[in-house]
């Protein structure tokens, strides 16, 4: 699949919908839970920044996964690593070692700057493990009576789909129906460091933050804040866990979001990108002052730290760093941003964004951002909307200006047409 911009192959497929998509999104939707709702678009191949549909139209995508395919589709050198590996040995579980999961760890706690890292799978696994990181450390090391331990989190955060974590949701549907909920934690304004202050008690273990809440809306703290942060979280002698699942590993501009206030958490949580899109692996880091402190038997994963996603994640942070996909981002969001807020319509409220995770938030009047995304389907651009009122932008960090040009062309078209006049229906 060629990288240009594949301007009349947008059009080359006349064939409707129906013929091939329909019964696979009727298959996916008799037999699938109803707990998404896609654009109905069903992708059969994908490379670099393009995807095709089993129709075989192309379209750019400007989602990534929810940032988890920064190096781009199908990444040549680590679907290469990806094959040796699986001809090698592809999992030993923790009760073996393996030889791809030291060196997988060193390579990160090195990156990253830390002394230990603890591999596992999804992102909310890793959201999981650094709360029971907290915890052990509060009661082993700060001292908190048994079961007390209190961790503070920011309203309108987003840290994945498990019972513990959605029980500090202030989400109203992640909770709904689903108690009883996990207690210990106390929610506090984000962007408000006098808030962490007050919030603290001497039973505080940890501050659980995103560095900017993507799933909220493209969220951003005022310059300063996290350095505020990490001052009143060094004084109450409480830790503060960064969750960079979404901004880390090149997407904001830097390889850590934490970078750009040069401060740095006690414990960094870390997937999605990690493994390239191609398989799922996450981690926590921490210093041996928190993460010594596991013992054989008190955390684990069949799946984490196997030695095919290790292989993979090794090579998805060569090529972050060897195709310089940090400064990619920072140069190409820069761009993209410059573009974006010269558009001139009427729906949009704001535009913010830090490298190339950027959320166009629409006026309410705007009737939402579903149609404006499915409109952006329709001209060959994949994005999706979030909190409703916000078009989410995040391409793979190796997208070119050319393409972004592209993909701008139809952003601007989409968002200065009156949005009834959009061709396309939901075929139920």
């Amino acid at each position: 699949m060629q990288s240009a911009c594949p301007g009349e192959s947008l059009k080359t497929n006349s064939r409707p919908l129906a013929l091939k998509s329909r019964p696979l999104i009727e298959l996916a939707e008799k037999y699938g839970a109803n707990n998404y709702h896609p654009l109905p678009v069903v992708v059969a191949t994908a490379k670099g920044v393009w995807v095709k549909d089993v129709e075989g139209k192309k379209y750019m995508d400007m989602l990534s996964a929810y940032s988890a395919l920064n190096q781009g589709h199908c990444h040549p050198k680590i679907i290469k690593a990806l094959a040796s590996q699986a001809k090698k040995a592809t999992l030993t579980s923790r009760a073996f070692h393996n030889d791809q999961m030291g060196p997988f760890l060193k390579e990160l706690c090195d990156l990253a700057g830390f002394d230990k890292a603890l591999p596992m799978n999804s992102g909310a696994e890793a959201v999981e493990t650094a709360v029971k990181t907290a915890r052990k450390w509060g009661y082993l090391k700060k001292g908190i009576p048994r079961d007390k331990a209190e961790i503070i989190v920011a309203a309108n955060n987003f840290h994945g789909r498990t019972i513990t974590v959605i029980s500090f949701s202030t989400e109203e549907q992640y909770r709904k129906d689903f108690g009883p909920l996990t207690t210990g934690f106390k929610v506090i304004a984000f962007g408000d460091a006098e808030a962490l202050r007050r919030a603290i008690t001497p039973n505080t273990a940890a501050f659980l933050v995103e560095p900017s809440q993507c799933e909220a809306g493209i969220l951003m703290p005022r310059p300063g804040y996290f350095k505020e942060v990490r001052a009143i979280c060094k004084e109450a002698g409480i830790l503060l866990m960064l969750d960079e699942i979404q901004t880390g590993l090149g997407r904001t501009g830097k390889m850590f979001a934490f970078e750009h206030e040069g401060v740095k958490p006690d414990v960094l949580i870390l997937g999605k990108a990690l493994g390239a899109g191609v398989l799922p692996i996450s981690a926590v880091l921490a210093n041996n002052e928190i993460m010594g402190l596991y013992k054989p038997g008190d955390h684990g994963s069949t799946f984490g730290g196997n030695p095919l996603a290790c292989a993979v994640a090794r090579t998805a942070l060569k090529v972050i760093i060897e195709e310089r996909l940090c400064q990619k981002a920072e140069e190409s969001g820069a761009y993209l941003m410059v573009k974006l807020r010269t558009l001139k319509s009427p729906h949009i409220k704001e535009i913010r964004g830090r490298g190339l995770i950027v959320g166009i938030d629409l006026h309410a009047s705007a009737g939402g951002a579903r149609k404006f995304c499915e409109k952006l389907m329709e001209e060959g651009v994949l994005c999706k909307e979030t909190h409703e009122h916000v078009i989410r932008l995040a391409p793979p960090l190796n997208i070119t200006k050319k393409e972004l040009d592209w993909a701008f062309e139809r952003v601007k078209k989409v968002l200065s047409d009156p949005i009834q006049n959009s061709k396309f229906k939901i075929q139920n």
